[in-house]
């Protein structure tokens, strides 16, 4: 029988074995490519043996095994084994009581907020160490079953356990616009501006913060799809509820239920000058005592009194100084800093329903303007003037700047929001639905809060113990990268020099005239910290057993 390729047949035989030893330069026969199909296995190798196998008349098949691996093989199988995420201790507390399908999406939850803390500016294939845990991050935000409210509602009630901690929050509510126009094929978005090919999702949130900036955690997030532009002119007539305004409400009734949760804390509802509804002030004054939120507004209107002539802000300018406040105002831009010195004026109003809720009773409100008598910044910018209206009472000056050192800590969701965009890459995510990414949104919102918090926490917590916010390997690392040493020291580090190092790692210069670190150059240094931690585990691993030879 010839054992060509080309002439060999077989009748009878059902199937037939032939081993052939060939050269390390087998590959030179053309007719073993003849013979290649999608079930042929070949390396570069230096002894293959080849096992023909044939059944009932049909082409020839052929498998090869290895007896000797070559040296200068062109095919480099990888060793890479990253390990495995281990979640945080802080996400495990922050998820503790979600509501999902399963116990192992609560883990696969656990573990993607850990990995995407640990970069959070990479993309899921980035942050998740392994092939293995990007399919199971992207299997999770493809799964029906899990509603994204039910994710934001653990870190809700978390949040609510640090509120209670505290004898006055702020709740401040602010909306931002997340753009998909560079990803037109996602399905379910709605329109953000009059262009149409402008597309995306709108964030309502709630952040927490205390009176000293320390924000604590989302106490309300709404997501929204703007289906279509109504027209300006039939706004009016549509109810409150079918507004797009309602969400201003929505967020101070969501405060409003959490109100009797923690009864030993004052909230105050923040919004600027967007938030200046008559309805929301009614809202706030038409509940109970217990479940009292009291308001903090930026007035946009200039209102008319009950029985007088003259208007809101008109009554308040004649008014006395009754302080003079000292403020730092940042750079800005071009706009160097400056220190700005704001009179502030006060007293009690009695505000008149508008014309179009003319059935609705007057209103008493505190108004306080704080203006800036400063000469005019250098630069062109224009002058501090803040008006503000609320329901808390304001009988003296202290009050006063109370109230207005309270509003200025609103520039804290602004910054929150940037964290979302610029650190978490929100607006980068490649997800087919609007629905994935809303789930892979409350991710990264608790991620936000966590840098966020963290900065803040360098400020106004110095000396806390930076154990209290890294995991022991990574402020041990941290500790040894930068003091050039093998073992980490006894003291732990606090929380302000902790924060400098890892922003350091991402670009902080740390000069005497450089001030505090931000948020930016602190989640580059999150990044490289991580990577930093692994190696530290690596060699620090008192379970691994030596090996020898």
């Amino acid at each position: 029988m010839d054992s060509s390729p080309g002439n060999f047949r077989a009748s009878r035989v059902v199937e037939c074995k032939m081993r052939f030893t060939l050269s390390p330069r087998a590959y030179h026969y053309p007719h073993f490519f003849e013979l290649l199909s999608s079930g042929c296995r070949v390396e570069l190798i230096d002894t293959v043996e080849v096992i023909w196998l044939v059944k009932n008349g049909s082409s020839p098949t052929c498998t090869m095994t290895t007896n000797a691996s070559r040296k200068e093989s062109a095919v480099v199988c990888s060793a890479f084994k990253p390990a495995p995420t281990q979640p945080a201790d802080w996400v495990i507390n922050e998820f503790a009581q979600a509501a999902l399908p399963d116990q192992r999406l609560r883990w696969r939850l656990q573990m993607m907020t850990t990995a995407f803390a640990q970069k959070p500016t990479a993309p899921i294939p980035e942050a998740c160490p392994s092939w293995a845990e990007a399919k199971g991050a992207y299997r999770f935000l493809e799964n029906d079953r899990i509603v994204s409210s039910t994710i934001r509602q653990a870190h809700h009630q978390a949040t609510l356990e640090r509120v209670r901690a505290y004898p006055v929050v702020l709740a401040v509510q602010d909306t931002t616009t997340l753009n998909y126009s560079t990803h037109p094929k996602t399905q379910g978005l709605g329109l953000l501006g009059a262009h149409p090919k402008t597309i995306g999702l709108l964030l309502h949130s709630t952040l927490a913060i205390t009176p000293k900036g320390q924000p604590l955690g989302f106490l309300h997030n709404a997501v929204r799809v703007r289906r279509g532009r109504g027209l300006a002119a039939k706004r009016h007539k549509r109810k409150l509820a079918r507004k797009e305004s309602y969400k201003w409400v929505e967020s101070l009734e969501a405060c409003q239920k959490l109100a009797p949760l923690c009864p030993d804390t004052l909230l105050v509802n923040v919004t600027d000058r967007e938030g200046d509804l008559y309805d929301l002030f009614v809202q706030a004054l038409s509940v109970s005592d217990e479940s009292k939120v009291h308001l903090l507004v930026r007035a946009r209107h200039d209102r008319k009194l009950e029985e007088q002539k003259r208007t809101l802000w008109q009554e308040v300018g004649r008014q006395r100084v009754a302080a003079t406040l000292s403020v730092l105002v940042g750079r800005r831009g071009d706009q160097p800093g400056r220190m700005a010195k704001l009179n502030i004026r006060f007293c009690s109003v009695q505000l008149k329903a508008p014309s179009r809720s003319a059935s609705q009773p007057s209103i008493q409100l505190w108004a306080i303007q704080a203006k800036e008598s400063s000469p005019i910044p250098k630069g062109g910018a224009a002058r501090i003037a803040w008006r503000l209206l609320t329901t808390l009472p304001v009988t003296c000056a202290q009050e006063a700047i109370e109230k207005v050192l309270w509003y200025a800590q609103r520039w804290q969701i602004e910054v929150i929001n940037k964290v979302l965009k610029s650190g978490c890459q929100i607006e980068q995510r490649q997800l087919e639905t609007a629905q994935r990414l809303e789930r892979v949104l409350s991710v990264d919102l608790v991620v936000a809060w966590r840098i966020l918090a963290l900065c803040k926490a360098a400020r106004e917590l110095p000396d806390d113990p930076i154990s209290n916010w890294l995991p022991m390997a990574q402020w041990q690392a941290l500790c040894c990268y930068v003091h050039r040493r093998a073992m980490p020291p006894k003291a732990i580090p606090g929380v302000q020099q902790a924060v400098r190092w890892i922003a350091q790692l991402g670009g902080f210069l740390a000069r005497k005239s450089d001030g505090q670190p931000g948020t930016k150059t602190l989640w580059r240094g999150l990044q490289k910290l991580n990577a930093m931690t692994d190696m530290w585990e690596l060699f620090h691993d008192k379970e691994r057993s030596p090996e020898c030879g």
